[in-house]
This record gives C-alpha cells, structure tokens and sequence, in this order.
C-alpha cells in the first residue's frame, strides 16, 4: 500500500470522525481517523470481537460522552488513543492501528 491522503488536519474537529476506504492486503478495507485530546489516531473499522464495523454503517464511533469509542452491534468500548477494549466481549484486545503522518496540514494513510 503506498501513502494515501485521507483528509485535511483541520477536516477532523476535536471528538470528531472521517471515514476513508483503503486496501489491504489487496481486498477493499475501511479505516477511521478521530480526533481526541488533540490527537489524531486511524484504526481500521473493525470490531475485535467479530469482524464487523464498529459505527455499524451510521459514522458514530464515539461513545455519547465522547470519552471511547464503541461498538454499535457489541459494545465493546475502546480508548481513543490505544485501541485498547476496556469493556466488552473483547476486552484485552485492540483495534489496529493505521499509520499517519500530517504533512503540511494533510493526514497521510503511510
């Protein structure tokens, strides 16, 4: 997989999140870039538990206080920054990561 831009910086406000398609492995992926504590993070949209979206199709990924992300079929709940599941029938386990890079106010699929 080469770089891939996904958005502007500034496109993803703080409790924010932006869906972008990309591949892996050869076969057609999601991912999700969030904004959080000021930070942004990408993880593929994909549930630990079973390997379905975590916004279920509807763009929510954010719990309705804003402080993890949720699992819309599961309720797994992970921490924004680590992917961590902290609840649910996945606990332990992680989202994976996607690597990023902001280059001059782009945000970079590496």
């Amino acid at each position: 997989m080469g770089k891939i831009k996904i958005a502007r910086a500034d496109d993803v406000a703080e409790g924010g999140t932006l869906k972008f398609p990309f591949t892996l492995g050869g076969k057609p992926a999601e991912g999700f870039l969030a904004r959080f504590q000021g930070q942004l993070v990408a993880y593929e949209n994909k549930c630990r538990h079973l390997p379905l979206r975590l916004d279920f199709d509807s763009g929510r990924f954010f719990t309705p206080e804003g402080g993890h992300f949720i699992c819309q079929t599961h309720n797994a709940i992970y921490e924004p920054l680590t992917g961590l599941c902290v609840r649910g029938p996945c606990e332990g386990e992680s989202l994976k990561p996607l690597k990023i890079e902001v280059i001059e106010g782009d945000v970079w699929l590496l």
